[in-house]
């Protein structure tokens, strides 16, 4: 029995042996660089600081408690022409005072919307840079796949011109051409194996590529998905993004961050009006009266104040906002326009990889039978060996043409959905857990500062990673 055990477990070690490791997939790559982008968790603990910067606004609605602790001690020495005599003094004092802003003319509520709006741009900010993290990534899959089929092709033609130049020997030794066939042959497979290894040191590079986009060196990778679905119309595209774009939507919020600031700078030129009260005790023991002195105080007041002049400086600040505030107007209106060039321009790129597709089709059945022709012809007489060699670069270059393209539009398309705004790992459906921005802002955005809500962010904290 225990014989028989073994014998299947050694037989389950040889199986899984003998089993092909699985290829990582496009989908696999995608959900590493997700998850390994420094870019991601620097821009995510950015957005986590502006939703702070909400805290801080609301804070400004609520008392300011502050306690004051002094304590002192004074002596002095009398001296006179019949005695001498020493005074101290030790005074301790404590002061508790609580401030609490009445009416403020929308000062604090110009501050939260300000504060509120500037985290709704960063969220949009952060899902850009989630565009361009899954972008590189896509880029780079596709850019090692291409190189690896590139090194494949030049050792293919490596091993042809190999043959050629042993077929061209085989001719120069019987006599049928001439001892320079033989050196173009030799020259040709010179060039080949240093095509070659510069298409190896081009895998290298997009091995180091893939590495900073995804996290880790490439194994084997797998055939790309077919592409995702884009619109069928570059208007259609447009619509969308448009619509969804983050650039343009973190934008719009800016314009909104100035409107805020204008709305803080008129609230600056109006007054405040505040509640103040304190309660004090201070005790003194003197060495003059050899006893304590307890004074219990205290005081509760309304306090109405207001700037007559700054030298200019609020009316200068309230013109800064105005112009800011049209500045930004006018960066949103740029900002679209750009988003749709950018459109245009992938739309246009793409177009050109598939009209390149079909025509590398035509240019490689060409080539194909032009090459068999000729070498054909050559071994008949009838060709030289250059032109077995010229058909075979011709050849050579179509497929090279064909995977360029076929590679370019690929990622094209990727593209494309990132200048729509698309590109996300939502919409792209990896199915991982994505960073949620509301589960920060929700804990912090009404200024907790321990107990409960204390926790609760410290679990989120640890969630993020920090």
């Amino acid at each position: 029995m225990r014989m028989w055990l073994k014998a299947m477990a050694v037989g389950a070690l040889a199986v899984s042996a003998m089993a092909p490791a699985r290829a990582e997939t496009l989908t696999d790559a995608l959900i590493s660089a997700y998850q390994n982008s420094n870019l991601l968790n620097q821009n995510q603990a950015v957005l986590r600081a502006a939703d702070e910067g909400v805290a801080e606004a609301v804070s400004g609605l609520r008392p300011v408690v502050s306690f004051v602790v002094n304590a002192g001690k004074t002596w002095s020495r009398r001296t006179t022409d019949f005695s001498n005599s020493s005074f101290n003094t030790l005074a301790l004092s404590a002061t508790l005072s609580v401030d609490l802003m009445l009416f403020d003319f929308g000062r604090a509520q110009a501050g939260i919307e300000l504060a509120r709006q500037s985290v709704l741009a960063t969220r949009q900010a952060l899902v850009q840079v989630e565009q361009q993290v899954l972008l590189s990534a896509v880029a780079a899959y596709v850019e090692v796949r291409l190189r690896q089929e590139i090194v494949a092709l030049r050792q293919s033609n490596v091993r042809l011109i190999g043959q050629e130049l042993k077929a061209a020997q085989d001719r120069f030794d019987v006599g049928e051409i001439t001892k320079t066939d033989v050196a173009i042959a030799e020259a040709a497979l010179g060039a080949a194996r240093s095509a070659m290894a510069a298409a190896e040191g081009d895998l290298m590079v997009a091995r180091e590529a893939f590495k900073a986009a995804v996290g880790h060196y490439p194994g084997a990778l797998a055939i790309p998905p077919a592409s995702p679905a884009i619109p069928k119309s570059l208007d259609a595209a447009r619509s969308v993004a448009v619509k969804t774009h983050p650039t343009i939507l973190q934008a719009q919020h800016q314009v909104l961050v100035a409107e805020a600031q204008v709305a803080l700078a008129e609230a600056n030129m109006k007054p405040t009006i505040g509640l103040g009260a304190s309660i004090g005790n201070t005790d003194i023991n003197s060495s003059v009266f050899g006893s304590d002195t307890a004074t219990l105080s205290g005081e509760v007041g309304i306090q109405l104040s207001q700037t007559l002049y700054a030298g200019g400086r609020l009316s200068a600040l309230y013109r800064k906002a105005l112009a800011q505030k049209e500045s930004a107007r006018a960066g949103l209106k740029q900002t679209v326009v750009q988003i749709e060039q950018n459109l245009g321009n992938v739309w246009a790129q793409l177009s050109v990889y598939i009209a390149s597709i079909e025509a590398s089709r035509q240019q490689i059945r060409a080539a194909q039978e032009a090459f068999d022709g000729v070498r054909e012809e050559a071994s008949l007489g009838a060709r030289t060996t250059l032109d077995v060699l010229n058909a075979e670069q011709d050849l050579l270059d179509a497929r090279n043409s064909r995977l360029q393209a076929e590679a370019g539009r690929y990622v094209a398309v990727y593209q494309v959905l990132a200048a729509m705004g698309l590109l996300t790992a939502e919409h792209l459906k990896l199915g991982i857990p994505t960073y949620d921005p509301e589960a920060y802002y929700d804990a912090v955005k009404n200024a907790p500062s321990t107990s409960v809500q204390g926790k609760k962010l410290d679990r989120i904290l640890k969630k993020t990673g920090n």
